[in-house]
This record gives structure tokens, C-alpha cells and sequence, in this order.
């Protein structure tokens, strides 16, 4: 499988036919648990010495399928799904750090990720600091002696920031922290950060790799590369109260991190995904390759268009020759750079709010990556409940509109986004 080109293990990894039947789609395993040959295969199967299902609150058959083939995808060692993309961070967070550490992380983050690390992490004791990080010296400047992870995003939501993953990655080995990378918005079609020296990738499932917006989930992809026995990390290295005394880096050594992450995070923090949402997923995984290619040609030339468009103050996507991060687009996003565009719009926030009321094709909702297109005014929504600094640092402007561009055709797109510029008032165009 390792040789096999991305289009072929988005079909096939994980999955032997041989099993279930002999299906050729992957069946929905709808249990809750699973019964055991006898006494000893049970305690077998908890004490890890016996490979096997026990509780889908912690693994399922279904859910396995997806797991390998994302971990095939992505490059890494393993995986372990989750019931949305927020609990993947989440869970991940939780798992790896104790009250008194520190996270040193991107400052332009999806909100929700924002307020998670601003907001209600520092409620059970973890700090953040975010920085500027188109430089990567700036995390390495904010690392504390109690700094446990660098988190960020690789193509950041919705500033549209490309960032030098492979610069960052040496600040997080030279301070021995693991990099935590969301890819949600790249997708493992268009960049692989493992290969750039990421020790865990994220994802929220429910945006790109699901692509028809009809399920949640999210997953957390160990590259097996980080070396937990570094001396900051105890709960890789002394035992386990949680877990009969275990130690993780003896017991499970490259693989201890998504171990921990499966039979302690999921177990105690319960956010297992739903097998049907695991089985919709894995239908939209199988087309990924092809629709995110046509997400990313949609996005450039409505981008190219937008630049020419009266009521148009700024356009922001990463393919274009006028962007900033071109230069690392063509490094780490060659094949696309996604569906996601972001433009401001003459009249400021009024102006924004209702040009996204008036669009007709273009879908006014809380989210990305449907084959549909999306739109949204961050600065009165996802991004509401961020102060204006805050909101200013993340890239979110007054006037900024976001797109999700969808694989519908591409004229229908501008001709309904020329509609919609038509309602603005004419005022506002020569504030």
C-alpha cells in the first residue's frame, strides 16, 4: 500500500476485502460493543497484549477503516477518530498537557480554536501565548521553560496564511516540543506536514475530506516521530495511574502518544465518532483527490475575478501572483490552495452583511469544504465573540467576506456574486 498513489489508497487502505463478507464498500459497524471469546481474550483485550474491538467509545471496526486510510494518506504511524474536528484538538490538548504547561501557537486561528486556547483552556491551568508566525524565530522567542506544544494551522482560517511548516518544525525539535498541525483546510490531497517535520496532524473531517456536509468528525494523526522520553513529558515515562501503571514509552514506544490518545483520551473524554458518520465520511474521502482540485481551480479564478470587481477593496487567496504567501504556496501547497477565499468589500461591515444576505447560490452558513458553495461574514459570526484586537490578529477585518467555493461552475458563481454586489447601496461604494 505504501507505493500506492493518493487516489488509490483514498480508495482501498484499510480496508481487505477478504473480511466482512467479501463487501467492496466498507460496512457500517452500528454496535456499541463487542463480545468476547472467554475470560482471558477479554482481560487480553484491555491489557493490550490481544488485538480486538471492546467498546466503539474506544475503537470499531468502521471507524478502523477510516483511521488507516487517513493515516496512509497523511504519512503518519496512526490514528484515532473523533466525534468533530474540535474535539480532535481538544482531545489531543488534554492528553498531552497538565495544568502549568504552555502552548505557544499561531495567532491566526479558527475562532473556535482561538477561544479554546484563550478562553478555556487557561480554566484547567494551560496557557497560550499566540505570535506573529510568518517568522518562525517568533515561536521559539515565546517559548516558556513550561512550553509543552507549538500548535498551528497550516493554511490558516480565514487570514488564508501559509506557513513555513519546515521552519517552524525546527524551532518545535530544537526546544523538544512536538508541532501539532491542523490541516483541515489544505487536506492531505494538497500537503502532507508530516514530510515538513510535523509530529501530529489534525483534521476536522467534517469540512473537506466529508465534502457534501452531511456528518461530523475529526482526527488526530501521530507521525510517530516525536520522542516522548525527552524528560518533559512524565506521562509518557512513569506509570500510568490511569491505566494499571502502564508506561507508555516502554509499552507502546513510537506509537505512545495516539495510544494514550485512544485508550485514555476517548475512554475518559468520551468523544468517539458515530460509525454512520465514520461510514459518510469514508464515501466522501474516496473523491477527495478530485474534488479539491476542482475546489482549488474554482477558487483562483473567482479570486482572479473578484480582483476586478468595482465593490471589491482587497482580495485574498494564496494562488495568486499578488499574494504575499505565494512564495510558500509554491513550496508546500504546488498542486492548489484549496476552495477558501476572503475579499472586503466596499461600505465596511454594513456593506459585508448585506452582500452575504443577498447571494442565491452561494449558501449563507457556518462552514467549509462542501461541494456547495459557502459564504459568511466572520466579523458578526464565527469570529463574534473574539474582541476586535483578537479578531484583527486572526485576520478577520470588518469588511471581510469568506467564501468556501464549491465545484458548481464557475459562471454561475460570478454572476451570482455580481448580483449580490448590485444590492449594496451606492453610497457605499464612494465612502
Amino acid at each position: 500500500m505504501s507505493t500506492q498513489k493518493f487516489a488509490t489508497k483514498a480508495l482501498h487502505a484499510g480496508h481487505d476485502v477478504s473480511q466482512n463478507g467479501g463487501t467492496r464498500a466498507v460496512p457500517i459497524y452500528q454496535s456499541t460493543a463487542y463480545v468476547f471469546d472467554d475470560s482471558d481474550d477479554a482481560a487480553g483485550r484491555f491489557n493490550l497484549s490481544v488485538p480486538g474491538f471492546i467498546y466503539t467509545r474506544l475503537n470499531n471496526p468502521t471507524n478502523d477503516v477510516l483511521e488507516q486510510r487517513l493515516t496512509a494518506l497523511e504519512g503518519g504511524l496512526a490514528a484515532v477518530v473523533t466525534a468533530s474536528g474540535a474535539s480532535a484538538i481538544a482531545t489531543t490538548l488534554l492528553t498531552l498537557l497538565r495544568a502549568g504547561d504552555h502552548i505557544v501557537a499561531s495567532n491566526s486561528l479558527y475562532g473556535g480554536t482561538y477561544n479554546l486556547l484563550s478562553v478555556t483552556l487557561p480554566r484547567h491551568g494551560v496557557t497560550t501565548t499566540f505570535v506573529d508566525p510568518s517568522d518562525p524565530a517568533n515561536f521559539a522567542k515565546a517559548a516558556q521553560e513550561n512550553t509543552r506544544a507549538i500548535f498551528i494551522e497550516s493554511l490558516g482560517n480565514p487570514k488564508l496564511d501559509v506557513l513555513d511548516i519546515e521552519g517552524i518544525a525546527k524551532e518545535a525539535k530544537a526546544h523538544k516540543v512536538p508541532l501539532i498541525v491542523d490541516n483541515t483546510v489544505a487536506t492531505p490531497s494538497l500537503l502532507n506536514p508530516i514530510e515538513y517535520g510535523a509530529n501530529i496532524v489534525i483534521h476536522s473531517l467534517t469540512k473537506y475530506i466529508n465534502g457534501n456536509g452531511t456528518s461530523l468528525g475529526g482526527v488526530i494523526i501521530d507521525a510517530g516521530t516525536f520522542d516522548w522520553t525527552n524528560g518533559k513529558f512524565p506521562e509518557f515515562t512513569e506509570p500510568s495511574p490511569g491505566y494499571h501503571g502502564l508506561v507508555y514509552s516502554e509499552a507502546l514506544e513510537a506509537a505512545a502518544f495516539i495510544a494514550k490518545v485512544r485508550i485514555e483520551g476517548l475512554r475518559d473524554y468520551g468523544s468517539a465518532l458515530s460509525p454512520f458518520n465514520a461510514f459518510q465520511i469514508i464515501q466522501g474521502l474516496e473523491t477527495l483527490e478530485v474534488r479539491i482540485k476542482k475546489h482549488s481551480e474554482n477558487a483562483l479564478e473567482l479570486a482572479t475575478w473578484l480582483q476586478d470587481q468595482k465593490e471589491v477593496t482587497w482580495v485574498n487567496y494564496p494562488g495568486l501572483e499578488s499574494s504575499k504567501y505565494k512564495k510558500l504556496a509554491d513550496k508546500y501547497l504546488p498542486k492548489g490552495q484549496s476552495g477558501i477565499v476572503t475579499f472586503g468589500v466596499k461600505g465596511g461591515y454594513e456593506s459585508a452583511k448585506k452582500l452575504v444576505d443577498s447571494t442565491k447560490v452561494f449558501s449563507l452558513l457556518a462552514n467549509i469544504g462542501d461541494t456547495k458553495s459557502l459564504i459568511i461574514h466572520p466579523a458578526s459570526t464565527t469570529h463574534q465573540q473574539l474582541s476586535d484586537e483578537a479578531q484583527e490578529s486572526t485576520g478577520v477585518t470588518k469588511d471581510l467576506i469568506r467564501l468556501s467555493v464549491g465545484i458548481e461552475n464557475i459562471e454561475d458563481l460570478k454572476h451570482d456574486l455580481k448580483e449580490a454586489f448590485a444590492t449594496i447601496d451606492s453610497k457605499a461604494l464612494v465612502s
